[in-house]
């Protein structure tokens, strides 16, 4: 994102920041209010419970953003202990990239609608611009996070596809070196080679079926 302040594309900057901030908060809120719909306050306790973003945005992960294009929000604290379901953790896990698919979904045909009743404010070149990055945006969280590596919240959902003992020897092989090939990946993608861009482009390409307008 650096190129766009050497560039002088400042606007755009700010658009695609704002657009982070409000993509990653709703992540991370749909974290918060599924583990509470499931028993578990911790997140409530700990003042994630809300869609302020000050709760939610980790200042050095929206850095890395800008710095490398790539970063991180707070985590979710979470209690296992607490669940009242064994479908808990996976609903939990599931609801961060379920909150982004609802909001690329609601923004992207909200656009469409918008525009073409010719309403003013969408009918700005701007809006057409933030509109299609907030959308990226969240699909790219979406599929990203579902991916089910290291930390990313695919890897509590997976499981639940495998028989038993598949999954068991999954999750001992994903806490031991899950972490280490995710970090192995995003090294590489620093380095030039085009893993998130293919997953970038595997997100894009469902914007056709969350089209309804």
């Amino acid at each position: 994102m650096l190129p766009l302040l050497y560039q002088g594309q400042i606007a755009l900057f700010g658009l695609i920041i704002v657009a982070l901030i409000i993509s990653l908060t709703f992540h991370e809120f749909g974290h918060a209010y599924t583990a509470r719909r499931f028993g578990d306050d911790t997140a409530e306790r700990m003042g994630r419970l809300t869609l302020n973003p000050v709760a939610h945005i980790d200042p050095l992960g929206l850095l890395m953003v800008v710095l490398i294009g790539f970063g991180f929000a707070k985590p979710v604290p979470t209690n296992p202990r607490n669940y009242n379901s064994i479908w808990a953790q996976f609903m939990v896990a599931a609801a961060g990239p379920m909150a982004n698919l609802l909001i690329a979904v609601v923004a992207w045909n909200l656009y469409r609608y918008g525009a073409q009743a010719g309403w003013e404010a969408f009918l700005n070149p701007a809006a057409n611009t933030f509109f299609s990055i907030l959308v990226g945006i969240n699909l790219l969280l979406m599929v990203f996070n579902l991916i089910p590596l290291g930390p990313l919240d695919g890897h509590y959902i997976l499981p639940y596809f495998l028989p038993r003992p598949l999954a068991r020897r999954y999750v001992a092989l994903n806490d031991r070196y899950g972490s280490w090939f995710f970090l192995g990946l995003v090294l590489l993608s620093v380095l030039g080679v085009p893993i998130f861009s293919v997953v970038f482009r595997f997100a894009m390409s469902l914007l056709p079926y969350i089209t309804l307008i």
